[in-house]
């Protein structure tokens, strides 16, 4: 069966719209109608008049997708695929932890579970991560979650030392090796180093430059230089390549020699066939409580008012 032809048939007759993030295989962001980072997506989704959402993606985005559209369907092609970074701060766990910081504000990485969100006073991407929590007095305590890796790079951008972080990581960003990319760098000398700030500090000291997914796309399009050396999810490499046919693009190796580069399991768990299959039957469909979903709508809105 030729999925992408029937997925684009079933998207017409059901007035529905695919939305696929960055690292989700070459097939699936070919069958999308937008591409981009989990936020940005749902955003656009909000948007558009589609009665329908699927997003290929994982499972805390498409939960963020239902509280930015809570009048549309929302699917996701397979509700396993989850997210190592959201499943690090379970909400009941992240309750006991903010309970410990009363009067701390608490800001959120948008890589949690809609109910760490309804936890929140006001979420981040890693784009604008810097900028919101410059947005808070200088004198007010904060929370960070979940990722300690971004969180320690925001307190070295911004000296915020009033600032608790959860204990949480990415595992595509936490295993990647610095000794392996010192390595490609000796062998592609005029290579520059693009890292994510989920990344661990020394690899992010190495780095030529650090940004969101959305970010090192748009470097790679402006900057001069052939060779890049791409330290985060493999996915983004498929875009990377279709709008710069002539530059080399170089995935980071893992600590484990045995692997290429470094993927998210998750993220290559969605497929064509199961984006047409979600799409046929309609499921399965995310349902946030209305409680919930609306905790968690008011973190995000008081990020996007900055």
């Amino acid at each position: 069966m030729d999925y992408a032809a029937e997925i684009a048939k079933l998207k017409k007759e059901k007035n529905a719209v695919i939305l696929a993030h960055y690292y989700t295989v070459p097939d699936v962001q070919e069958a999308a109608d937008f591409i981009g980072d989990s936020l940005a997506l749902s955003e656009m989704a909000a948007a558009t008049a589609a009665e329908i959402i699927v997003f290929a993606g994982v499972h805390f985005m498409a939960e963020t997708a239902k509280v930015l559209s809570p009048g549309k369907k929302v699917l996701i092609p397979d509700p396993e695929a989850g997210c190592s970074l959201a499943e690090s701060c379970p909400a009941e766990e992240f309750a006991k932890f903010k309970a410990r910081y009363p009067g701390h504000t608490v800001v959120s990485y948008v890589n949690t579970t809609v109910d760490v969100k309804a936890l929140t006073d006001i979420c981040c991407t890693s784009s604008n991560a810097v900028r919101v929590i410059e947005s808070i007095p200088p004198d007010q305590p904060v929370i960070f979650a979940p990722d300690r890796n971004l969180g320690n790079y925001l307190k070295s951008l911004t000296g915020r030392q009033n600032m608790v972080i959860w204990d949480g990581a990415c595992h595509v960003h936490e295993e990647f090796s610095l000794e392996r990319i010192l390595d490609l760098k000796k062998e592609y000398p005029e290579a520059k180093v693009l890292a994510h700030p989920e990344c661990k500090a020394p690899i992010l000291l190495i780095a030529d430059f650090v940004g969101s997914t959305a970010a090192l796309l748009k470097y790679t399009e402006e900057d001069p230089s052939h060779t890049y050396i791409v330290v985060t999810e493999s996915g983004i490499l498929h875009q990377m390549k279709k709008n710069n046919p002539r530059k080399t693009f170089i995935p980071a190796p893992p600590i484990d020699s045995t692997c290429g580069c470094n993927d998210c399991v998750y993220m290559k768990m969605v497929t064509l066939e199961k984006i047409y299959t979600c799409l046929l039957t309609e499921t399965p469909q995310v349902v946030i409580d209305e409680q919930t979903r609306q905790k968690a709508q008011g973190s995000i809105l008081n990020m996007l008012k900055l």
